[in-house]
């Protein structure tokens, strides 16, 4: 990844393992601006957001990742136009159901409809906050 960097990943149960890497490594070389802390946001960010993509929209179409202003900016677009639907955690008995809360503590998160060409997910994960 680099500049407003994008990647396709493949529709496989590594693709969040390799957006992850791939987040990483890019940040890596702007680690001055991104504190450790925030990085491991991202990541999570990162990752639940490509989970989702992966198990409910068919797959990734693409994820970028780039610093705006005050924030990280991930995107994932996939091909479905379907919003996410936001579940209840299932309790001790039914996982899942904790990845969006989460994605919205740590970070802005909106969704944009793309017509046939799927929906892209933006959240920015603030860097200076406490």
């Amino acid at each position: 990844m680099r500049g407003d960097d994008t990647a396709g990943l493949d529709a496989r149960p590594a693709g969040a393992a390799e957006a992850r890497d791939l987040t990483a490594a890019y940040l890596a070389e702007r680690a001055d601006r991104v504190p450790g802390r925030v990085l491991d946001d991202v990541l999570l960010v990162v990752s639940e957001l490509v989970t989702n993509a992966l198990r409910h929209a068919g797959g990734v179409k693409r994820l970028s990742v780039a610093l705006r202003g005050g924030g990280v900016e991930v995107a994932v677009q996939d091909g479905s136009g379907d919003r996410p639907v936001i579940r209840r955690h299932g309790g001790d008995w039914l996982p899942g159901g904790y990845g969006w809360p989460m994605v919205s503590r740590l970070a802005e998160v909106a969704v944009v409809p793309l017509g046939a060409e799927g929906k892209l997910v933006r959240a920015i994960v603030p860097v200076g906050r406490d």
